[in-house]
């Protein structure tokens, strides 16, 4: 069918295929199980593999392995799972292995609940990991959006050879909606790095280990030098309304869409007001910020966090325009009228 009611998670797994994706290691979690579910009924369709594993780290680690000979693979978890992913993820970057990972958000610290929050932010854009590494990070606001971000996560991670997270929520993980299907895109590239047990693969070596300074340091050089290739070319971002507009609102993920209400609903009571949508988390759009900064009055940052993203934001503004946050957290989303209430208190 070419187009059909789906749930975010599944999503997920309908673009991972599209894709490409042919093996997928998990262990489920709420709200993010239904990617494990989906992946397991369908991969096997394909010809692929599900292996639920013993643990978040290990099912990691088995990305590593799938990623190394080659593969399109991935993981999928939420909040507590993805900090035990963390240094697995470290060292797939250190070892320039593409790969996908999906957080699902969920309310926290520690077990918190399983309702919608944008706390790991942080966590994933600033990389939770230790070491100097980045992470592509997508941020889906849609069912629509879900598959069609995991495709070109997949196609970033293999142009780049670096992991490709999706950051969503609970919220639009669990969302029901229609889902247009894309095409398949292209067959994944020829990776002549991989390691598949053959005579042609025998010399190549995956590994993060480099014991002499005078080797990690132009091996960091290196990856810098990708990470800025990354933000010259794949910066993404919506704008909304932004034309003669007084204040921005900048937001991601379920916050965006309540955000397309509010503007909407300060627009008719004759408040300028436009909205920046961040698709791309990292690499962040200092640039396009500067330069709404340079035509506007303020800006208005809406979080599920205590606030995260604002700081990115501040650091493009420079001081020279006010930023204005809001924040809900615990799993609580604001509605239309109470982000309209607070756009009204600063004009």
């Amino acid at each position: 069918m070419k187009r059909k009611l789906m749930r975010g998670n599944d999503a997920i797994i309908a673009g991972a295929l599209l894709a490409g994706c042919r093996s997928f290691f998990g262990y489920p979690i709420t709200p993010a199980s239904e990617i494990a579910h989906a992946a397991a009924k369908w991969l096997p369709d394909a010809g692929g593999t599900f292996i639920q594993a013993e643990s978040e780290i290990a099912s990691i680690n088995m990305v590593y392995g799938a990623s190394s000979t080659g593969q399109r693979t991935m993981t999928a978890s939420s909040s507590p799972g993805m900090s035990l992913k963390q240094e697995g993820l470290s060292y797939c970057a250190g070892s320039e292995l593409p790969c996908v990972v999906t957080d699902v958000v969920r309310g926290g610290p520690g077990l918190g609940n399983i309702a919608p929050e944008q706390s790991d932010y942080n966590q994933m854009v600033k990389g939770g990991g230790h070491g100097n590494y980045k992470v592509i990070v997508l941020a889906p606001n849609s069912v629509q959006e879900m598959c069609d971000l995991t495709m070109l996560a997949f196609e970033l991670a293999d142009k780049y050879r670096n992991p490709a997270a999706i950051l969503t929520d609970g919220f639009v993980g669990q969302m029901i909606e229609p889902l247009t299907m894309p095409e398949k895109v292209s067959p994944p590239p020829e990776k002549p790095w991989a390691v598949r047990g053959d005579a042609k693969t025998k010399k190549n070596l995956i590994s993060s280990i480099l014991l002499d300074p005078d080797e990690l340091e132009p091996h960091i050089t290196h990856l810098k030098s990708k990470y800025d290739e990354v933000e010259k070319n794949e910066i993404r971002f919506e704008e909304y309304r932004t034309e003669g507009a007084k204040m921005i609102a900048v937001g991601y993920g379920i916050v965006s869409r309540v955000l397309y209400s509010a503007v909407d609903a300060a627009r008719e009571r004759g408040l300028p007001v436009g909205l920046l949508r961040l698709i791309t988390l990292w690499p962040f759009p200092t640039k396009k910020i500067q330069e709404l900064a340079e035509r506007i009055d303020a800006f208005f940052v809406v979080e599920l966090s205590t606030g995260q993203m604002v700081d990115d934001v501040r650091l493009a503004v420079e001081g020279k325009r006010p930023v204005h946050l809001y924040t809900r957290y615990g799993g609580a989303v604001p509605t239309t009228e109470e982000l309209l209430k607070k756009i009204q208190e600063k004009f």
